[in-house]
């Protein structure tokens, strides 16, 4: 018994704990866009769904021996992929399929022990169940998600900090082999425990297991059914939710973590406690989770959609936690006689997967806005109804929550095209064009989800000038103005937002654009004329569409460097950082592209980190000069306040006009290690402790 339960512990530990380790070595062969992120979690739940059919498939139609040989072979073999470091050789060249190029990817490298560890919970407890009285064996489900729970909070703060990638995957690796050894002595012992036939007996009652007078009922079409929908339901608002909160609410780093623990958490109280029960009671859930589902759906569009902080945090994590326990608890009430556990966790498995789609590629390109958050609200509230139908007392409320949750979600809906000129949506988020103010102070703004990707005046002559971060005063107007005081100007630009900062362009000048997203470029075109009107004054502009520093590489790569004198970076989602754009071989790729004397000049505002040791460690380790000028501006309407870090070879590019007054040494943390793609802490550079963040954020403190 402690073997099986050890084993099935440390599988769910690797299972989790591969998952970010692995992706963040792609991260930098890709651009570190969420379209790596994404296909690696599309990657991993088909491959789980997978694993999960295996498991189901050779417990039915093979005997104990059979089984384990197979286990026992395939485990050897695994052995082969070690350690998972992806080949350089398989590195994209830059012109293919870049998620075909991911999955390849992570086939080759993590494909088979990825495999074999998502088999382990339901073959194992299989195994095993005989020597369970009734259902207890579905205990051993909530120690594998506590095992998943560990391997998620263990690689943002006990890992990540302090080891590099490549010494993660060695000792995933190491921890890989162990983990062989335990299963294939599980799979050896299997051969000895006595068997659950699952095979159908032709009614729907199998005979009970020795030493039970009670006949098993074989679950049937709507049970299987039910099984799905409430899984899927549960992997959408673990989704749903966490997208609105990073992307709605607070972009803090790590607020990822707070939802898919407590998502964890719900299957453990779910299958955990009471003899295996759980701890789940629908009689006295249930209010308080509909309860959430209609403040969740009012939260939406109140206060026009912006809540504050501390009360959105708390609501939608604990509406979260309270919609998943109520789906995982209803699977537990509902989960079969162990001779069907392989064909329950497959039906989990397809369901997680199934709302893992649906949020990921279904919704992107079939609703032209975030909607699949109140949808998740409405169909929950309506299965409670159903759920809830033999139990009156909570049949009324349930009916209430359900006409309350469509009424919120048709004024969510009607408040996303309140004022709105255009909406649409695409893999990146939904974008939207909105007019706010009127006469000379409309103001025309391009909406990320609620971030904003730039503004502009409609009306001359302040529609025809640089503001918000860009404004003259900030580091990158005095960089530009310096360089254009000796002459025609070649800008370099990593992130477009409405194209503010081509308004600095004069006839003679180049700027060339880099943009991830097309639909970006367009809008710019078609609601902004920042773009327009710096061709009409002579600008050239030019656009490279995609991710910038994969586009730099190859430029590179075609030995076409592109001689910059200022080259912006600034690609950064409010407070989104994306790591793989500062760091040390990031810079030194920004570096080759510069001119005599040019300058990178990076924008670093926000809320929560402080970049600027960062910024200052990577000059000091490629011998370029740093400085950094903050912006506080008082009396300009267009200005925002900034900080921008820049970086030279030349110490004398910081030695002109305005620079020479305004921009100021960094000094480097030793305390600090360097950020490279292979080891970089968002931890380092926090202005607060995580639990300070939270504490702050709920009005604890």
């Amino acid at each position: 018994m402690p073997l099986f339960a050890s084993t099935i512990l440390l599988s769910a530990f690797l299972l989790f704990l591969v998952q970010p380790i692995i992706a963040k070595q792609l991260l930098p062969w890709f651009g570190g866009t969420s379209a790596v992120w994404t296909t690696c979690m599309v990657f991993f739940q088909v491959l789980l769904l997978a694993g999960y059919t295996y498991s189901h498939f050779i417990t039915r139609r093979l005997n104990a021996r059979a089984q384990s040989n197979l286990h026992i072979a395939l485990l050897v073999v695994s052995l082969a992929f070690l350690p998972i470091i992806p080949s350089v050789l398989l590195k994209p060249a830059g012109e293919e399929d870049a998620a075909l190029r991911i999955i390849v990817l992570l086939g080759a490298t993590i494909g088979l022990p990825y495999l074999l560890l998502s088999t382990t919970g339901p073959l194992l407890q299989k195994w095993i169940a005989p020597r369970f009285p009734e259902r207890t064996v579905y205990r051993l489900f909530a120690l594998s998600n506590f095992g998943s729970l560990i391997g998620l909070l263990a690689f943002p703060f006990a890992i990540e900090p302090f080891t590099s990638s490549t010494v993660q995957s060695w000792v995933w690796s190491g921890a890989y082999a162990l983990f062989v050894a335990t299963c294939a002595a599980c799979a050896w012992q299997a051969r000895k425990l006595p068997t659950i036939d699952a095979r159908p007996s032709g009614s729907t009652a199998a005979a009970a297991p020795s030493g039970s007078a009670v006949p098993e009922r074989a679950p049937t079409l709507a049970d299987y059914g039910l099984w799905l929908v409430l899984a899927a339901l549960g992997s959408l608002m673990l989704l749903a939710s966490t997208s609105h909160i990073t992307q709605n609410i607070a972009s803090v780093p790590f607020l990822w973590v707070v939802p898919l623990t407590l998502y964890l958490l719900t299957f453990v109280l779910a299958f955990e406690g009471r003899a295996g029960r759980g701890w789940y009671e629908q009689t006295w859930l249930l209010l308080p989770a509909l309860l959430l589902f209609v403040a969740m759906s009012w939260g939406l569009s109140a206060n026009n959609g912006v809540l504050d902080i501390g009360l959105a945090i708390p609501l939608y994590s604990a509406g979260m936690f309270f919609a998943c326990l109520f789906c995982h608890g209803e699977l537990a009430q509902r989960k079969p006689a162990p001779r069907y556990l392989t064909n329950f966790y497959l039906s989990l498995s397809a369901g997680g997967a199934l709302g893992g789609l649906l949020v990921g590629l279904v919704a992107p390109r079939v609703f032209p806005g975030y909607y699949e958050l109140p949808l998740a609200l409405f169909a929950l509230s309506a299965l409670a109804v159903w759920l809830a139908w033999e139990r009156k007392s909570l049949l009324g409320p349930a009916l209430i929550a359900t006409a309350a949750t469509a009424f919120y979600g048709f004024t969510y809906v009607e408040f996303l095209r309140d004022n709105v000129m255009v909406m649409q949506r695409n893999f990146y988020g939904t974008l939207r064009v909105r007019e706010a103010g009127t006469g000379e102070y409309q103001v025309r703004r391009l909406l990320h989800g609620v971030i904003l990707h730039g503004e502009q005046f409609t009306q001359p002559p302040r529609s025809e000038q640089p503001g918000t971060y860009y404004a003259r005063t900030s580091g990158v107007g005095l960089a530009i103005d310096s360089k254009q005081a000796q002459g025609p100007l070649r800008l370099g630009v990593i992130g477009l937002g409405v194209g503010t900062l081509t308004a600095y362009g004069r006839a003679g000048d180049t700027l060339r654009i880099y943009e991830l997203d097309a639909d970006v470029l367009a809008l710019a075109r078609s609601h902004f004329t920042y773009l327009g009107a710096a061709e009409q004054r002579g600008a050239t502009l030019q656009f490279a569409l995609g991710d910038a520093r994969l586009s730099l590489e190859r430029e590179l790569a075609r030995k076409e460097p592109q001689a910059f004198d200022v080259l912006a970076v600034d690609a950064f989602s409010s407070d989104s950082i994306p790591v793989h754009l500062i760091t040390r071989e990031a810079i030194e790729i920004y570096a080759r592209h510069l001119a005599p004397g040019g300058i990178i000049a990076i924008h670093i505002s926000n809320r929560f980190l402080d970049l600027k040791p960062v910024l200052a460690n990577i000059a000091a380790a490629t011998g370029l000069t740093v400085r950094h000028v903050a912006d506080s501006p008082t009396d300009d309407l267009l200005a925002s306040s900034t900080d921008w870090v820049m970086l030279s070879r030349d110490p004398k590019a910081f030695e002109v006009g305005e620079l020479a007054k305004r921009a100021a040494p960094l000094a480097t943390a030793p305390h600090m290690s360097l950020w490279t793609d292979k080891f970089n802490n968002l931890l380092d550079v926090l202005k607060t402790r995580p639990w300070d963040e939270l504490k702050a954020l709920v009005g604890l403190e």
